[in-house]
């Protein structure tokens, strides 16, 4: 690009006197003049400022090179300090004022979005990453497989699994800057299918996620309610006045029949949807809505909204923290979470789901992190914001463990206590004393040594109720509103927890759902619709189909959607991005490209997690979970309303071919896409590689060229003209755009 000081350069063979020191330093302030950030800002704003837009390029080169030098500046060798720097200002269509602090990239103008400050985008970031599973399934996780036992695996896996993907995905929108489509078509056209895939999958797992939400919705609806409507059973009427409770309810427990019965309206099975349930239907397009407002105007509107919705569950498990502690019994839940149980350590089935729980916990592969990184500043530390989100993510999930076992060994203590008090009711009934030794099954040893037969006596078990916590929606719908019916203003902490889990399932869905907008503007599918009109039209495409989980059936069919519309799909594509960096874009380019955005290179173990252990971990998760399903079977909890509880169903062969649908057509793009490219077939158009300012950041960072150490060359096959052992780089962007 022309400027200033090269005109000045050249006019110097013939007549120029100005000192060498004075050329250069118009020649740098020149150069800074193009780095430094708009009217003053942070590199963070409504234009990104990392890459600048090639047709204003153009315009800026046209300009400059028709700049012309006053000749009294060029014959003066007294010229003042002032007046040198006003041979270096801008043209007046471009004024920018210069900051020392200014990064490379900074002054550079792109017409993508950008966040309008670090702290926006970490917060969305965690607020994407801290969903409803670190609230409702880690606890259940935790306690299931060995207690305290399990973190050790957890912790594992969160090193060798977890950060290292999360870091890659962030890296890799970052210096691409663009969606998952845009980024790996231009880490190969034979590998665009990856985002493609993780477009898809977005796209199912928004579709049952935000049901969550509704659910939420219409249990925060009835928080409002006092008494909770809970609380009691309903009651049937007769016409002389007298009443009793509903059958259904009185086999089972007023929570467990509002869930059942009076918010979802069950079906005995997923054969038989029944009736339509509008109640469900009317607070899934209150979702869908709300979900679109936050959205309307891309990380312009959702972007604020995590103001709010990433910290308030913080300040709620607080609260829940604080009041937990101080109820009776919540040391027996706590015992019971932390306990550990070596013996766990050595079943392959804790590792699977340790690893499992990591993965989905931090919303890998989704493409929502590619799409969210893409919006940052060139020279972002994405190591830092991976090691970081990763940590806090892990750190939230034992936070919220705490919290709802602290609530849960309440509960559990206050049944432990009214069995005991029951019993002993009925020993003063029926033998005029409470002097037993021991009750074994419904025989009771006086202290005499008379053995009685009492049949109506309970079985008191503290730890066998804390061993039958719920997981998942029953956690959260059934357990934990059961607990709250005996905190005094029971309304009030019924409130908070509710919001709490529509704040959690919310900025989670504005990731998920980021992942297929953003996929849907690379792939220029509609390249004359605005983005606020693309949100509405794919929000409300989601809102018509997520109506199938608005009938009775709708809660079997959101569970087919939980265990397989995600889960393998999601494992294919982590694999495939592993793979792409790996063998194909190539560890050392991709190293290079990081030390360049951040100062340093990633660290080797990084690499060898890049390389060998992730896709290795990741590999043998998604056999091990095919294995288990194949030998073992699946199916769902369904619920028998005529013996007031859940009983285990297989599922019908329909489902197995809409799982089959489900995972295919996520996994099939990825070989899809490079088949029809090899044919010569251009599904996904190229596009020209985002700039990126390689010269301005090695010069800021002092980058020298890196030497191949003995470690890269032996482990990784890195080799010193750049190629790499089993690898094979095909037609990846170049290492520096001009």
């Amino acid at each position: 690009m022309a400027n200033a000081g090269h005109l000045v350069r050249r006019t110097s063979q013939r007549e120029m006197v100005v000192p060498q020191k004075s050329l250069e330093r118009i020649e740098m302030r020149d150069m800074r003049n193009r780095l430094v950030q708009e009217n003053g800002g942070p590199s963070y704003g409504t234009t990104n400022q990392g890459f600048e837009d090639p047709q204003r390029r153009q315009s800026v080169k046209k300009r400059t090179t028709s700049v012309t030098i006053p000749e009294e500046a060029i014959q003066s060798p007294t010229r003042s300090e002032k007046d040198l720097e006003a041979l270096d200002a801008p043209p007046p269509g471009d004024a920018i004022q210069a900051s020392a602090t200014a990064k490379p990239g900074d002054g550079a103008v792109d017409d993508r979005e950008s966040w309008d400050s670090k702290w926006q985008y970490l917060l969305a970031v965690i607020g994407y990453a801290v969903g409803l599973g670190s609230v409702w399934r880690f606890p259940y996780l935790c306690q299931k497989n060995g207690g305290g036992a399990f973190l050790f695996p957890y912790l594992i896996m969160l090193a060798v699994e977890g950060i290292p993907v999360f870091y890659l995905e962030l890296a890799v929108g970052q210096r691409l800057r663009k969606g998952a489509i845009g980024v790996w078509n231009q880490v190969s056209p034979y590998c665009g299918g990856i985002g493609v895939a993780s477009a898809f999958v977005s796209f199912n797992v928004a579709l049952y996620y935000n049901t969550i939400i509704a659910w939420c919705l219409y249990y925060l609806a009835g928080s409002f309610r006092s008494p909770l409507p809970w609380t009691d059973c309903p009651k049937t009427y007769y016409t002389n006045g007298s009443y009793k409770d509903v059958k259904e309810c009185a086999k089972s427990s007023p929570t467990e029949y509002f869930w059942y019965r009076d918010t979802l309206d069950i079906s005995p099975d997923i054969n038989h949807p029944e009736k339509f349930n509008w109640k469900i239907a009317l607070c899934l397009i209150i979702a869908w809505v709300l979900t679109y407002l936050c959205m309307a105007k891309g990380i312009a509107s959702s972007g604020k909204v995590v103001y709010v919705t990433a910290p308030f569950p913080y300040l709620v498990l607080v609260i829940f923290f604080v009041r937990g502690i101080t109820l009776p019994g919540m040391e027996d839940g706590l015992k019971h979470l932390f306990t550990p149980d070596w013996t766990k350590i050595l079943d392959p089935t804790v590792w699977l789901e340790a690893g499992t729980q990591i993965f989905f916990s931090l919303g890998l592969a989704f493409g929502g992190l590619i799409a969210f990184s893409s919006y940052n500043p060139v020279h972002n530390n994405c190591f830092r914001d991976a090691v970081v989100c990763g940590l806090i993510n892990c750190c939230t999930a034992i936070f919220a463990a705490v919290v709802v076992f602290s609530v849960l060994g309440f509960k559990a203590h206050m049944e432990y206590e009214e069995c005991i008090n029951n019993n002993d009711n009925i020993l003063m009934e029926r033998i005029n004393t409470t002097d037993v030794i021991s009750i074994d099954a419904n025989t009771v040893l006086l202290t005499d040594g008379t053995n009685l037969t009492i049949p109506e006596l309970q079985k008191c078990d503290l730890q066998e109720t804390l061993r039958n916590s719920a997981s998942g929606t029953g956690l959260a719908f059934i357990v934990f509103t059961e607990a709250i019916n005996q905190f005094p203003w029971a309304p009030f902490w019924s409130v908070l927890f509710f919001l709490m889990l529509f704040t959690l399932g919310i900025d989670s869905e504005f990731g998920t759902l980021e992942g297929v907008i953003t996929s849907i503007v690379d792939l220029k599918v509609f390249p004359n619709i605005r983005k606020e009109i693309l949100t509405a039209l794919a929000c409300s495409v989601c809102c018509a189909i997520s109506m199938a989980f608005a009938h009775g059936a709708g809660n079997y069919v959101f569970i087919l959607f939980d265990d397989f519309s995600g889960n393998i799909p999601l494992l294919i594509v982590a694999f495939f991005e592993c793979v792409s960096v790996s063998y194909v874009y190539g560890l050392r380019r991709f190293s290079d490209d990081i030390e360049l955005m951040i100062g340093s290179r990633p660290h080797s173990f990084f690499l060898a997690c890049w390389k060998y252990v992730s896709p290795a971990v990741m590999l043998t998760i998604l056999l091990a979970s095919i294995i288990k399903q194949v030998m073992s079977g699946s199916g769902y909890m369904a619920w028998s309303a005529q013996e007031g509880r859940i009983t285990f169903l297989q599922w019908p062969t329909w489902a197995w071919g809409l799982v089959a649908v489900m995972v295919l057509i996520s996994a099939l793009w990825i070989p899809l896409i490079a088949l029809t490219r090899l044919c010569g077939i251009h599904v996904i158009q190229d596009e020209e590689p985002a700039w990126f300012p390689a010269e301005e950041l090695r010069e800021y960072y002092a980058v020298v060229p890196h030497k191949v150490t003995q470690v890269e060359r032996k482990l990784f096959c890195i080799r010193e003209d750049g190629s790499e052992g089993l690898c094979c780089p095909i037609n990846g962007p170049p290492q520096e755009s001009v």
